[in-house]
């Protein structure tokens, strides 16, 4: 039987490099964006995956890479986005709120939109987007309006898909995780090392193989099996900022 794709954005390290290897080995033909080439190579060698350049802040790479696509698509983890900074609102930086938004929401919209056509194109299989959200989807913290209102976003696009696409074989699931020891914080942090691991000091983070895994048994349920949404959190971790420190 003809393998089902997969494609990930934001697939060159964390949560998206995790899940290429976890539907390597759950038997699906991955392809993996992202704009840092060199890790997608690396993942290649290491996997069989297909790596191709992707930036879903443009619209322009977004359709050069579907253009690399077969034609039907089985599976969509839309993966790409993070944080920028923690100031509060009257000290926000303006560009740093913008580029999150392009990334974590108008990105995801452009790949759905995109894809949605070769989602639709092989009617013997139910086709599935799995959009990438956090706990700060639905809970706010000091600092993190900017990225809080992209992740209540992604939630609403994810509402919204199920509503608009009723009745087609697309299932839309949304994955909200707590604390994930990643590059999430060194990237919110401009590079701080030590800025971004006081931020797991002292408790367990989940590691990205954990949210992988979840993706990976949302998008292997029976056809007619939907998850809405996964909140997956460590157990030192009871809200965004209600953290227990050993």
């Amino acid at each position: 039987m003809t393998k089902k794709v997969a494609v990930i954005t934001g697939a060159s390290s964390g949560i998206g490099a995790e899940t290429v290897r976890a539907l390597v080995e759950a038997d699906f033909r991955v392809f993996m964006g992202a704009r840092r080439m060199s890790r997608l190579n690396i993942l290649a060698e290491k996997y069989g995956a297909i790596p191709l350049p992707l930036d879903v802040t443009q619209t322009y790479s977004v359709q050069q890479f579907v253009n690399e696509l077969p034609g039907s698509v089985q599976v969509l983890i839309n993966n790409a986005g993070g944080a920028l900074g923690l100031e509060p609102i009257a000290s926000m930086d303006e560009n740093q709120w913008l580029d999150m938004y392009q990334s974590n929401v108008l990105g995801l919209a452009r790949m759905s939109k995109a894809l949605y056509p070769r989602l639709l194109a092989d009617s013997s299989h139910v086709s599935h987007v799995v959009n990438i959200g956090s706990v700060a989807g639905f809970e706010t913290y000091v600092g993190g309006a900017g990225y809080t209102a992209c992740k209540h976003a992604v939630r609403a696009i994810s509402e919204t898909m199920r509503l608009e696409w009723l009745g087609k074989p697309i299932r839309v699931t949304e994955i909200n995780p707590g604390f994930v020891e990643t590059e999430f914080s060194l990237t919110r942090f401009g590079g701080d090392a030590a800025r971004a691991n006081s931020v797991y000091a002292g408790m367990e983070p989940l590691s990205a193989a954990d949210i992988a895994d979840a993706i990976t048994w949302a998008v292997t349920r029976p056809a007619h099996v939907n998850i809405d949404s996964m909140v997956i959190r460590p157990l030192d971790q009871a809200r965004v900022d209600k953290i227990f420190r050993r």
